[in-house]
């Protein structure tokens, strides 16, 4: 039973865990990122001295869809805390299945990486109000200049944040509703009082405005939920208060909460993106500098926040201000998926891959990832059969295998995947097609490419 009362939230320690850099083995340096060639776009700002500034250096990238004219809004998508969930930001922009999440709304996405050093206090940059807010806003403003789109400073945020960086993406909510679209919080949450055990972290107020914002709320179930002991025990009692804090006030928070992992972040995104882009798709304004849309209400689901079955508000019969709030019935059925397996159905092909070309034994091509379910790998086909499968073997030890990899905080592994391959047994006339596979198995039209005209084609 979830406590009905904000002294609760005394009780409960507020979870920020480091995680420790042998989690990312595959991941870089702070200075060993990707290149941010256009559609790509970076600053960093070094570390100030200043009160009340940022004491850590970040680095802020961004990706630009190409053919965007104007932006309408930018996804922010948040590291956690200690040395290898900042320097795993570095490969956040670059990630196809979040790229098409932010393509389809015509939004950028926006990756930042702190420079924080391990054992250093996190809350210096997750404490929005320390200096992490002022500087996002400064590299909207400077990546809006270099990537020429100025908009870019003003449009709203969606915004996505593990452990730490839901302790971010929460706290700005709090201080800036106007500009937040949705907000998606896995494992972390800012504190709504202080915590006698943790004085030294702020507690934020809670307004009308922030309550119209949508919030997801995504623990993992070994973090407290059914494992009620461990290093990430106190992660759901954090997350637990916050939401009766807010859900109790009428905010429009749900709890989705994940039936595979502990801290990791899973398969989430499978529940995360659609869950995104169903927000996105009311609340962008039509026009930029028009006020946030409000959530519809006519469609609303609940739930019980450790449940798993959602049902229409009209047939909820205990207190609904207790109960999950999922916005409309397709992402209540998506709920359910998610909370009892994870495995979030997807009906639809992934798009066909592009630019399919062949430099003596290499083929190269590029590729989106498909809005619900990504990219798992492609299948290379010569003179219509059957070739080989880049990559031979997907990985992902947290979750479903994906194109890019993923590491412990939702990004590509370095050094990036390119997509291409090699036939080690080509003659000298062939045919190759190049197929996408998304995570459930769906597979796109083939792309074709003519060794002796050079010219690609894409069949239907």
């Amino acid at each position: 039973m979830i406590s009905p009362t904000l002294s609760f939230l005394c009780r409960t320690v507020l979870v920020l865990v480091s995680i420790p850099a042998t989690l990312f083995a595959q991941n870089a340096p702070y200075n060993v990122f990707p290149e941010a060639a256009p559609p790509y776009y970076r600053v960093r700002y070094e570390a100030s001295t200043q009160p009340g500034e940022l004491s850590f250096p970040v680095n802020y990238t961004v990706w630009i869809p190409q053919g965007v004219k104007t932006l309408r809004g930018v996804i922010v998508h948040q590291h956690g805390c200690g040395e290898g969930s900042c320097s795993s930001g570095l490969t956040g922009a670059f990630d196809l299945h979040w790229q098409a999440l932010a393509k389809h709304h015509d939004c950028a996405l926006l990756a930042p990486s702190y420079e924080q050093p391990q054992g250093a206090d996190c809350q210096m940059w997750c404490d929005p109000r320390n200096g992490s807010d002022a500087a996002f806003q400064k590299c909207l403003v400077d990546l809006g200049a270099q990537s020429e789109h100025p908009e870019l400073a003003s449009v709203p945020w969606a915004l996505w944040g593990h452990s730490g960086g839901g302790h971010w993406a929460g706290g700005m909510v709090l201080l800036h509703p106007d500009r937040v679209a949705a907000a998606w919080l896995r494992s972390g949450v800012p504190l709504l009082e202080v915590n006698p055990e943790r004085p030294e972290i702020k507690a934020h107020a809670l307004s009308a405005a922030a309550l119209t914002v949508p919030i997801m709320c995504n623990p993992g179930t070994q973090e407290g939920v059914t494992v009620k002991e461990g290093r990430f025990a106190k992660v759901w009692p954090a997350n637990e208060a916050f939401f009766n804090g807010v859900r109790g006030k009428g905010g429009l928070i749900g709890v989705a909460v994940d039936p595979l992992t502990a801290h990791e972040c899973g398969n989430q995104r499978y529940f995360a993106i659609p869950w995104l882009s169903a927000c996105l798709s009311v609340r962008l304004p039509n026009v930029n500098g028009e006020p946030l849309r409000p959530m519809p209400m006519d469609d609303v689901w609940l739930a019980s926040p450790t449940g798993f079955k959602a049902v229409p508000v009209a047939k909820y019969e205990s207190d609904p201000l207790k109960a999950a709030w999922l916005p409309n019935a397709a992402v209540a059925k998506s709920w359910g998926q998610y909370v009892n397996d994870t495995a979030v159905t997807d009906t639809t092909s992934p798009p066909t891959p592009t630019n399919l070309r062949r430099t003596g034994n290499t083929l190269s091509w590029s590729a989106e990832g498909d809005l619900e379910s990504g990219l798992a790998y492609f299948i290379i086909e010569r003179d219509g059969e059957f070739l080989a499968n880049v990559p031979e073997q997907g990985r992902n030890r947290f979750g479903r295998p994906i194109f890019q990899n993923l590491q412990y905080s939702d990004t590509p592994t370095q050094p990036l995947v390119p997509m291409q391959f090699t036939d080690q047994t080509a003659a000298a006339k062939h045919t190759y097609r190049v197929i996408a596979v998304n995570t459930v198995g769906l597979k796109s039209a083939p792309a074709t490419e003519s060794v002796k005209t050079g010219v690609e084609s894409r069949t239907r």
